[in-house]
């Protein structure tokens, strides 16, 4: 059978150097790119450089004592998780033009809006690229879901403070189950994907995320650590319809002096202390603790409900509250 040979001008061709010389060419830009990563992620290290509570890692361990999902398992969904909670925080401070975090000054402040957000989009994919490891191709299903989710909360929050409208109580739990929600959710939900153990743990880390929201409202406006942290009632300069003020603003909706300083996006600290005094006066500090031991008992009864597949349930909440610093005794 006759084969059909290229001929000497053939062979000579342009067209057949192509191929190598875009490989030549894709291996010296990847070098050069690969030069240049500690200036791509200049903003994500200096974020995570700062002293911070770890609390996604913590609550991570504590969930593994049940899970007993492998090592080298257990560490690549708690770098996901550690990449995904930084770059949503450089992502929260642009948005919600923040000065400190931690105490510090916020990473867009030092290196730009652009280069940060670039940074954190950056870190999105570092932890998609993490996922393989986990060995599941549902852990793609679950990233994607979880992301979705988190982004929609995001978006839920952001309307609300830009349009000025005060959400109910109802909606706010929503919006926090998406985005407050989404990371530990994600977290658990690997977690269980890794692991041989019977357990859903998911409505449980859906209750832990509503109380881990509250509390952090409630420390942005009473807590001394958190103004040294952030600056004092940042949520009231930001215009952000945290819990206590929802239940503020609808306690007395005649009253519009709290929904008029949130629109003005003050920094004068004797507007926010009189605007702390409003929240005060409408019991919405102690509606905080309240509903907090409200949801702390709901944690503790979905344990109870879960019975023999937990092993040690009577103390489940309580370790698991005591290891990511929820008590509501230390709000």
């Amino acid at each position: 059978m006759a084969t059909n040979k290229p001929n000497s001008n053939e062979l000579n061709s342009p067209v057949l150097e192509i191929q190598p010389l875009a490989e030549d060419a894709a291996l010296s830009h990847s070098s050069i790119a690969a030069g240049y990563e500690e200036i791509i992620r200049a903003p994500f290290d200096y974020l995570l450089n700062l002293p911070g509570k770890d609390v996604r890692s913590k609550m991570i361990s504590a969930f593994n004592e049940w899970l007993c999902i492998p090592v080298d398992k257990l560490e690549v969904i708690k770098r996901i998780i550690m990449l995904l909670h930084n770059a949503s925080l450089l992502i929260d401070d642009i948005q919600d033009s923040s000065k400190l975090r931690r105490g510090l000054p916020v990473s867009h402040h030092i290196f730009g809006v652009p280069q940060t957000i670039n940074a954190a989009n950056y870190a999105y994919f570092l932890a998609q690229q993490e996922l393989p490891k986990l060995g599941d191709p549902k852990a793609f299903e679950i990233y994607t879901e979880e992301l979705l989710s988190l982004h929609r909360g995001q978006g839920m929050d952001i309307y609300w403070r830009e349009a000025s409208k005060c959400p109910t109580e109802e909606e706010y739990f929503s919006m926090v189950s998406h985005k407050t929600g989404g990371l530990f959710r994600l977290a658990i939900r690997l977690m269980q994907l890794a692991s041989d153990k019977n357990c859903d743990f998911v409505p449980l880390v859906n209750v832990l995320g509503v109380i881990f929201q509250i509390r952090d409202d409630y420390l942005n406006l009473q807590s001394h650590a958190y103004t040294v942290n952030k600056g004092f009632g940042e949520d009231l300069t930001e215009g952000k319809y945290s819990f206590p003020i929802i239940h503020s603003i609808r306690s007395d909706p005649t009253n519009i002096q709290l929904s008029s300083i949130l629109k003005q996006r003050t920094t004068d600290v004797d507007v926010k202390l009189f605007a702390v005094e409003c929240i005060k006066a409408t019991g919405s500090f102690e509606h905080c603790k309240e509903k907090i031991d409200e949801l702390v008992a709901e944690a503790r009864q979905l344990i109870k409900e879960m019975g023999n597949s937990v092993p040690g349930s009577a103390e489940a909440v309580d370790r698991v509250l005591d290891l990511i610093g929820l008590e509501p005794e230390s709000s």
